[in-house]
């Protein structure tokens, strides 16, 4: 048996280890947080060597393996495999990503993975997101307009119009970067955080959109809006390759450019 060394202080203990596969060659050790509310226990790691030729190139395929071929008690989230759900997010080698898109070639040594840090876990890397859906639905995402739609046809834009929402729709809620942000791990009951706070511009950047002011008004908040520090840890580690923080500065400064 194969101990997994840990920090003295830490609340994680060990856990189980899986035999290493019988003539395997190319082999790769994954070290996965487990936590099962029925049983009363504190969290462990558990830690499953796997043989890389019969398992695919991302993350989620050795989950997918372990899960169907040696443990089928692990839990996690997973849908489309193609980096488009969201559902996958994870905190995968120390950083915060979505297994599908995660290779397992980019860790050199043993794959260390997570929930999304400094959310409640329901089980095994599945985090409770039920705070983070109710702070979306309170931005209103969705169109919000007086005047009656065209009754011949859709509310139309301009090209230069609907450019303005690029780097802001292609986002898909994985909350990856919610969960890499200091302020919300702190302040998570009050900041709405990344994810939310680009929905909110995506929205108010819409030329459809006829609600503008209310939206603002809304989010002029100490804590809401303002908890945000611009360290940029949002947009370092969206799997996307968006700007959540551009997105909430932005907000800033139309809500600056209305007080003047």
């Amino acid at each position: 048996m194969v101990e997994l060394t840990l920090p003295k202080n830490s609340k994680v203990g060990r856990g189980r280890t899986f035999p290493k596969p019988e003539g395997a060659t190319r082999t790769k050790e994954f070290r996965i947080y487990r936590w099962n509310p029925d049983d009363g226990r504190n969290p462990v790691i558990d830690t499953y060597t796997l043989d890389l030729d019969r398992v695919g190139p991302m993350v989620l395929d050795a989950l997918i393996y372990i899960k169907n071929e040696v443990d089928p008690t692990l839990t996690f989230r997973r849908s489309c495999r193609e980096g488009i759900c969201g559902s996958c997010a994870m905190n995968i080698d120390g950083g915060n990503t979505l297994a599908c898109l995660k290779p397992t070639a980019e860790v050199k040594a043993a794959v260390t993975i997570y929930p999304l840090p400094h959310m409640p876990v329901i089980k095994d890397l599945v985090p409770d997101l039920s705070t983070a859906y109710a702070q979306l639905q309170s931005i209103q995402p969705w169109l919000q307009a007086d005047s009656p739609a065209p009754p011949d046809g859709e509310r139309l834009q301009s090209r230069e119009e609907r450019a303005k929402l690029d780097g802001m729709w292609e986002c898909i809620l994985c909350y990856c970067c919610t969960t890499a942000c200091p302020s919300y791990w702190w302040n998570g009951d009050k900041y709405l955080g990344p994810a939310t706070l680009l929905a909110a511009y995506r929205w108010i950047a819409d030329s459809r959109d006829e609600n503008t002011g209310a939206r603002l008004d809304a989010l002029e908040d100490p804590f809401k809006l303002y908890r945000c520090h611009t360290i940029m840890n949002c947009t370092q580690t969206c799997p996307k390759g968006l700007n959540p923080a551009k997105a909430i500065q932005e907000i800033k400064q139309m809500i600056v450019e209305r007080q003047g």
